[in-house]
């Protein structure tokens, strides 16, 4: 249950948690490069969501100043970051370092999750099963299809996918490259995470030095905003051992809020430039209560069914989607724009695509919006 503050805390409204998240998140400024590298904002982060290959070259446009897909993968290639299952049980890009933390952070989630599949696992000794499965992928890389396959050998009466989630559940499987690189394809591979990076996974961190981590990413945030973030349960503890340390702070619904004494918190009508985020990006994730963010009466526009939109922020709010149709790139706003809102968004959906060339480029002399070479143009959303 979510702990009141008490009513002499500190007032911060929906404005102010919104510019305080955005200066964390990199987005009320591009930071350049030069004054924090690609890993570095990778890091800061806490990884990046990663479910499809792009995501995370689209979330550092949209924060780095001088950033280059080749960057980060060139990043990836050298094993630097790879792309793993952590928090929430989805596909992250992490820098080597957090994969093998936070990892063994989450994996007391991931157990819970495994649960769930029990039943087709009936028989299936989990400990041989990681032995077994670890053998297979770091003997070389190995399809999800082709570990499922192999593992059904020992156990031929068990539910195929159980198997296969049961060795990512017990397993720190990442994704070998080509996968995930700037302009390469590749299939899914999987070895493990010590296999990859030539080194043994690390202990899970201490609780609080998380905490720390995620208020300077996603601060000022709750208890249970951070166990949202995490997929995890019982922070509490954590926090409270913080407190003498930390600032607190309470939301419009009387909610306590945790924070670093001197994280960034702007002035609640500090200037919010228009950014293009990808899909599931962490910053509409990260929060249990995304208001900071998401208008409540935009609740649930991000999303069909369980595939999320791109989207882009007006004001530092969600203000409607985007989306590749053939040449164009199509803006679809939630919300009436100004004249000046929409130059200021087609200017920076020009930049994104300059940023990251490959997709909307189309040949010819036609024009877009913005008077660019791209086809940039509105849409509208149905209500």
């Amino acid at each position: 249950m979510t702990k009141k503050a008490t009513s002499t805390a500190p007032l911060l409204g929906a404005r102010a948690l919104n510019r305080a998240t955005l200066a964390r998140q990199l987005l009320l400024r591009r930071t350049p490069v030069a004054e924090l590298p690609v890993n570095g904002a990778v890091e800061h982060l806490l990884g990046l969501q990663a479910q499809n290959v792009k995501p995370p070259y689209y979330a550092l446009a949209a924060r780095l100043e001088g950033f280059a897909p080749e960057q980060l993968s060139t990043l990836m290639a050298e094993r630097a970051v790879v792309r793993i299952v952590t928090m929430r049980s989805t596909i992250h890009t992490h820098t080597a370092e957090d994969c093998l933390t936070l990892r063994p952070l989450v994996q007391p989630a991931r157990e819970r999750e495994l649960q769930l599949f029990r039943k087709g696992l009936v028989g299936v000794g989990l400990d041989r099963l990681a032995s077994l499965a670890r053998e297979l992928v770091e003997d070389e890389p190995r399809t999800l299809k082709q570990l499922r396959e192999a593992l059904l050998v020992e156990w031929p009466d068990a539910d195929p996918f159980a198997l296969g989630v049961a060795a990512r559940c017990r397993l720190p499987l990442v994704q070998v490259t080509p996968r995930g690189l700037w302009g390469r394809s590749g299939q899914v591979a999987l070895t493990t995470a010590e296999h990859w990076l030539g080194r043994p996974a690390a202990p899970a961190p201490a609780p609080e030095t998380v905490v720390r981590r995620y208020l300077a990413a996603f601060g000022p945030a709750s208890v249970k905003d951070m166990q949202t973030w995490a997929g995890l349960t019982r922070l509490r503890e954590a926090f409270e051992r913080l407190r003498p340390e930390l600032v607190t702070f309470r939301d419009e619904s009387g909610v306590e809020l945790f924070d670093l004494p001197d994280a960034p918190r702007p002035d609640p009508e500090t200037p919010a430039p228009p950014r293009l985020l990808p899909e599931f990006d962490n910053l509409l994730l990260s929060h249990a209560d995304r208001s900071r963010v998401v208008p409540p009466d935009l609740k649930g526009r991000s999303w069909q069914g369980n595939q999320a939109y791109r989207t882009f922020l007006v004001d530092g709010f969600l203000a409607g989607i985007w989306k590749f149709d053939g040449p164009a790139l199509v803006l679809e706003p939630f919300v009436r724009l100004t004249a000046e809102q929409r130059t200021d968004l087609v200017a920076e959906a020009e930049r994104t695509l300059r940023t990251l060339p490959g997709e909307g480029e189309r040949e010819g002399e036609g024009e877009g919006e913005g008077g660019g070479a791209y086809d940039i143009r509105f849409g509208t959303v149905a209500n």
